[in-house]
């Protein structure tokens, strides 16, 4: 498969971070200065991502606005001298060609997924769960690309967890292939630790052939009346090779306002320009 394009599921309320999520949608809350959904943008783009599709929801508009040019904010920036923030302000709407689908009712990833068929128009395509953000060089969804070019088949990235929480995963149960490359036996949603086939949990990045999509609609929605992508998976599993890959990098969980603050730690002490300021602060709390 040539991938060309990217879903971005991002119609969730944000439930977690509210009352913020009232006004700002949860993609758009910052890590430092720029929101967690342009991380993941620019991670699709550094993969050789052409197109970018957005699965929204309604009363979230300023997700589409944000990756819109701003001209007057830019030209006003450029005539006060301040090109680098001109750059910065530029930059969003100049890494992919960013389209958007509404998800009409939050009924699952698995039904996010669906909801975007007919803007992928039967390629392979990669999904992204903006919430996990990876601090990773090459980026994530990069290294399951070189994962697919040499196995075929999809790709989804995974990492081990602590026992006591694969209950809050998707888990796989999985053969080595390669150094850290599984070919997927099973996959099981959220499993109890005493039925998890393993502690190998999905983090946020798939490569996906167009059959998913006919396997989605096949699936039954679970107990909620969601369906869920993992689900859709394992039925792709009958017909199609699944691998398993053990990124290399470090995942920030960008789902809790603790999670999305440690991000925010994290790249700051990683970049040249935060890290002392960073180092400082950190440095100024008394802890009692």
């Amino acid at each position: 498969m040539t991938i060309r394009t990217a879903v971005i599921p991002a119609a969730g309320l944000g439930t977690r971070f509210l009352p913020a999520t009232k006004s700002i949608p949860k993609e758009l809350m910052p890590i430092l200065d720029k929101p967690m959904l342009q991380y993941v943008v620019e991670e699709a783009a550094e993969a050789g991502i052409e197109r970018v599709i957005i699965v929204t929801a309604r009363g979230k508009e300023s997700i589409a606005a944000y990756f819109q040019p701003h001209e007057h904010l830019e030209h006003h920036l450029l005539e006060t001298g301040a090109t680098d923030l001109a750059g910065k302000v530029r930059a969003a709407s100049d890494l992919a060609e960013v389209s958007f689908v509404i998800q009409e009712q939050p009924l699952g990833l698995g039904h996010a997924v669906l909801t975007a068929e007919e803007a992928v128009d039967g390629e392979g395509f990669a999904v992204i769960l903006p919430d996990d953000i990876f601090d990773a060089s090459p980026g994530v969804l990069s290294q399951l690309l070189i994962v697919q070019q040499e196995h075929g088949g999809g790709v989804v990235s995974v990492e081990q967890v602590p026992w006591e929480v694969v209950n809050n995963y998707g888990v796989v149960e999985a053969d080595a292939v390669a150094e850290d490359v599984h070919r997927i036996r099973s996959l099981v949603e959220k499993p109890a630790r005493e039925d998890a086939p393993s502690n190998l949990a999905i983090a946020g990045r798939y490569i996906l052939p167009p059959e998913i999509f006919d396997c989605l609609k096949r699936t039954p929605p679970g107990a909620k009346g969601e369906i869920q992508l993992t689900d859709g998976m394992a039925i792709l599993l009958e017909d199609t090779d699944v691998f398993a890959c053990e990124f290399q990098g470090t995942r920030y969980d960008g789902g809790t306002p603790l999670g999305l603050l440690r991000a925010s730690l994290g790249f700051g002490l990683v970049r040249e320009d935060t890290r002392d300021s960073v180092k400082a602060l950190l440095g100024s709390f008394t802890i009692e």
